[in-house]
């Protein structure tokens, strides 16, 4: 293959609508958290994939599997939870059984921030994803794509 070969292009052009969509909807949700409930999405994210924890054999996450779900360095994900931590939405703790283990769980205040950011983050994503089809034709089978997957973490 070339640099200029058409299975090559296509392939670029491809990552570069996918990456066209991602933007304009993690921006989309940016907007409507920061100004409706001063989060970030990485921190919505965060929030969000804590949640879902529980306590019990297998049920907290080990911070790689945090920063591998909110999709950040294992170091800026440290970072976020301290941020978070410190505006008392999430709280940390020793494992019982592997003092070196840290747990990150959502504080009460946490879940109910969360509880109140949902639909402003499930509406902007439906927006987002409704603006990106209309004004970006090319876009439509990646938006129909993303409809239609359900996520595993």
């Amino acid at each position: 293959m070339t640099a200029t070969d058409p299975a090559l292009t296509a392939l670029s052009q491809g990552w570069c609508a996918l990456s066209l969509l991602h933007g304009k909807i993690e921006a989309h949700i940016e907007r409507a958290l920061q100004t409706g409930h001063d989060l970030s999405v990485r921190e919505y994210s965060l929030l969000d994939v804590l949640s879902r924890q529980h306590h019990g054999t297998g049920g907290h996450l080990q911070m790689k599997q945090v920063a591998d779900a909110v999709v950040l360095s294992q170091s800026a994900t440290t970072r976020l939870v301290t941020r978070l931590e410190d505006r008392g939405l999430l709280t940390r703790y020793l494992c019982d059984t592997d003092r070196r283990g840290i747990y990150t769980d959502v504080t009460e205040a946490g879940l109910a921030l969360l509880a109140e950011a949902r639909p402003t983050n499930d509406t902007a994503l439906r927006a987002a994803l409704d603006e990106a089809a209309a004004d970006h034709p090319e876009l439509e089978p990646l938006v129909r794509t993303v409809e239609g997957l359900k996520a595993t973490v």
